[in-house]
């Protein structure tokens, strides 16, 4: 008689077997398939896709030693194939890992250099600030003339040459040897207007009769190139050398050895440039922190990572250094004055900011330069500065009384 039961298969799942009354029958616990072939009498087994035939008219033993070889040589047969599914998973998982491994190791990497670098960067330049004179001159003038090559350099880049032409190489190295000089002229003269306009004048006119067809983009290139890389930053000679003016009411004058100057080494341009420059750290460094915990919308499509939240936050943080710092230096004696100094601080640096990355985005480029580890170029390290010196030089003498004094 037949009867239909069920059989757990290795508790797998419970599938339908067949029995029949055969004395050498007995339940299998397999991972295979036991099915019964009534009219053969033999066992079919079913090992990974093939079949197996068991002849019940064998003897017991015989029998039992096929069926016992045939199940172990299936179960031999599916460890292999769940190791070799288990190593082709892992060769499948493994690079995926090891990409994102990768990735947090240099973006780990990147951030050391960033961090060490911008300190040294932060300490160099604090001195060169203290130092003053023409050890601030030269450090400006080397700063203007990498700045002014990587300039060029992205003005000849293939995202901005393919809607303009780019002034020839010569015009373009004349050009960064020209801002250089600027910063000397502005300390040694006092000013650089007239400088300027015959720089201005000399390199048109060369570009006017060079060989060729010359063209409007070559002239106004060039000529934004002389304002941005070396009018511009000779503001900074004449915030810090040209405000000679006394900072009586500074603490640390007091203190400061005979040596290295005295009192009156602190001056009006001296802690000028110090709150200038800390106040334009703190926008760029809080406007970071506040753009990664709040940001949310875009402020400008001109650089997709600034938001209108960090841009807030950073604002809020250089007004505040600036009020501490001038509450430290006791200048500007006003507080309104201070508050207005940080704003004008703030609105300089996230202007140039946006100007150099509206030049490396139509350039496509990241950044203008692979000079700093970590950081990029020097223009990518200085543009905030760009226009924040002029701003700061221009309130001061325009509507600080006595420098604010």
């Amino acid at each position: 008689m037949a009867s239909s039961s069920f059989v757990e298969i290795e508790r797998f799942h419970l599938i339908p077997v067949l029995s029949v009354t055969c004395p050498c029958h007995r339940p299998l616990l397999s991972k295979k398939s036991l099915i019964l072939n009534r009219k053969k009498l033999n066992f079919d087994l079913l090992l990974n896709g093939s079949k197996t035939v068991v002849p019940v008219h064998a003897k017991r033993a015989t029998a039992k030693r096929w069926l016992i070889t045939s199940v172990a040589r299936a179960e031999a047969d599916s460890v292999d194939e769940d190791s070799g599914k288990e190593e082709v998973e892992k060769d499948h998982i493994s690079p995926a890992k090891e990409d994102s491994a990768s990735q947090l190791q240099h973006k780990t990497s990147q951030l050391k250099k960033r961090i060490i670098f911008g300190l040294g960067i932060g300490i160099s330049a604090g001195g060169i600030v203290l130092a003053g004179g023409w050890v601030f001159t030269v450090a400006l003038a080397a700063v203007v003339f990498v700045g002014a090559r990587e300039y060029f350099e992205l003005v000849r880049s293939h995202g901005i040459t393919a809607g303009m032409t780019p002034p020839p190489r010569y015009v373009s190295r004349v050009c960064s040897v020209i801002c250089a000089f600027m910063p000397a002229l502005t300390l040694y003269f006092g000013q650089i207007d007239i400088s300027v306009t015959f720089a201005a004048f000399v390199v048109a006119m060369a570009l006017l009769l060079q060989r060729g067809n010359p063209r409007f983009s070559q002239l106004s290139s060039t000529m934004f190139g002389l304002f941005y890389c070396g009018y511009l930053p000779c503001f900074w000679v004449k915030l810090r050398c040209g405000l000679a003016a006394p900072a009586l009411n500074t603490r640390i004058g007091t203190t400061w050895p005979v040596l290295l100057g005295g009192q009156a080494h602190w001056t009006v341009g001296l802690v000028a440039t110090l709150i200038s420059m800390s106040s334009i750290i703190a926008a760029d460094t809080y406007a970071f922190m506040g753009g990664k915990a709040f940001g949310r919308t875009l402020l400008t499509r001109i650089s997709p990572k600034k938001t209108w939240e960090g841009t807030f936050v950073g604002l809020g943080g250089c007004i505040a250094t600036s009020v501490v710092l001038s509450k430290f230096f006791c200048w500007p004696t006003s507080l309104l004055s201070a508050i207005a100094f940080g704003f004008l601080n703030f609105f300089g640096s996230i202007f140039g900011d946006l100007t150099e990355s509206m030049i490396k985005r139509d350039a496509g480029v990241k950044d203008s330069g692979s000079l700093i580890p970590g950081h990029g170029g020097i223009l990518d390290r200085s543009d905030s500065y760009i226009f924040t010196g002029a701003l700061a030089y221009s309130f001061i003498k325009t509507f600080l009384p006595l420098y604010g004094v």
